[in-house]
């Protein structure tokens, strides 16, 4: 394994990393204060895209980049420390279009749309001119087994009728969003993982409702707000199925794995931003006239801190390497390890610091509040802690031996 970067890839990582400090940071007071106060769209982020842009920073999470698809091409590995940049901030990702569920959207449109999809809807995100969803998680059914989504799609003539409910559509909320791409059960009598196909329906297809927005644990997404959705009748062209019919479940897969790769790259960024404001608030905050940082405790915590969140960015680089050098099937194992992994350990260190900071620490005021709420969610989000470590302990070897056998137990003892 070389987690070495090139000269090409680290000039933008460092470039990258300059950005950030010059142009987002500065920003994220007005940002909060457009975006999350005055419920008002930040229109400065468009002149920072523009110079993200110009300065060859743009759509580095797609390693799959056409060469006639704007953006520069980097592979997981060189990703994974500019996604930590960018994970410090919320919308940071956005400034560099590598946010998502536009990331895995543009993956999958990448991988499974027709020239004519591509050109209706791929290229408008690749340009950050829109914005889309991924509609699969339902509320009657258990989505953490996909083949359990029930949404209904069935042919009538030309068209692709529609019929469900979803919910915890991340980005479906947006103003700016312009479609959804839709999980539904088109063949029922196929296979249990032949079943599902999905469909781009378009905003303001008649029968489609935004139901309400919705929020996880107190926490709401104001990057891409989170949407719940009622289907009635919806129809549209049947030129609109995304890949194959009855091959929904399988061409998903190919949103999953980067999706969950990316996620776990920003957490590490939230993670170092939690952990140095610790760092700074232990030195600062006194109790019973001496500064907390002089307790055993607190040294404990933040030592403990600093082994987890580096133990965890060499098992994420160790995942993005394998995503980069081996096939699919050898990947599965890494990335459910990782997926379980790295929110614990973000919940983990958010959790102290909220201890650490007193009150402070759980007001909007901070971001603790954001990477603490954001742990918990991606522990369900992409698939719950569970199901990956029921697919882990599936792929662990049994021994050839018997204990009876065993060649490290000897009679006797020694």
């Amino acid at each position: 394994m070389n987690f070495n970067l090139s000269p090409e890839a680290e000039d933008i990582r460092l470039r990258a990393e300059d950005f950030f400090s010059q142009e987002v940071l500065p920003r994220h007071r007005e940002w909060v204060q457009t975006v999350c106060h005055e419920r008002k769209p930040a229109l400065f982020i468009k002149e920072i895209q523009d110079k993200a842009k110009e300065q060859g920073l743009w759509n580095l999470a797609l390693p799959q980049l056409a060469e006639d698809e704007p953006g520069t091409r980097l592979t997981n590995l060189e990703f994974a420390p500019i996604a930590e940049i960018l994970g410090r901030l919320p919308w940071g990702s956005m400034v560099f279009n590598c946010h998502a569920p536009e990331v895995p959207n543009m993956a999958m449109l990448q991988a499974l749309a027709t020239p004519e999809q591509k050109e209706k809807w791929l290229w408008p995100l690749l340009n950050s001119e829109t914005r889309s969803s991924f509609a699969m998680t339902e509320p009657d059914v258990a989505s953490s087994d996909a083949t359990n989504i029930a949404t209904e799609i069935r042919e009538e003539g030309d068209e692709l009728v529609l019929n469900g409910r979803k919910w915890f559509a991340t980005g479906g909320a947006h103003p700016d969003c312009s479609f959804l791409i839709v999980m539904g059960i088109s063949d029922p009598d196929a296979g249990r993982t032949g079943q599902h196909s999905m469909v781009i329906v378009p905003i303001g297809t008649p029968g489609l409702t935004l139901v309400r927005h919705l929020r996880f644990m107190g926490w709401e997404d104001f990057v891409a707000p989170i949407g719940e959705f009622e289907l009635k009748n919806v129809r549209v062209p049947k030129s609109n199925l995304l890949g194959e019919r009855g091959q929904g479940f399988k061409g998903a897969q190919v949103r999953l794995g980067p999706a969950r790769i990316h996620h776990a790259m920003r957490c590490i960024g939230m993670a170092e931003m939690v952990l140095a404001q610790m760092v700074a608030r232990a030195h600062e905050r006194r109790t019973f006239g001496r500064p907390i940082i002089e307790y055993d405790t607190v040294q404990k915590w933040i030592a403990e801190a600093r082994i987890d969140i580096d133990l965890n960015r060499l098992f994420i680089h160790k995942a993005a390497w394998l995503l980069d050098t081996s096939p699919d099937s050898k990947t599965w194992r890494i990335v459910s390890q990782v997926k379980v992994s790295v929110p614990r350990m973000l919940q983990k260190v958010t959790d102290r610091a909220v201890q650490l900071f007193g009150a402070m620490g759980g007001t909007d005021d901070t971001l603790i509040h954001h990477a603490h709420s954001y742990a918990r969610w991606f522990r369900i989000g992409d698939g719950p802690d569970e199901v990956h470590l029921r697919q882990i302990f599936k792929t662990e070897p049994v021994p050839e031996w018997t204990i009876a056998d065993c060649p490290y137990i000897a009679p006797g003892g020694f």
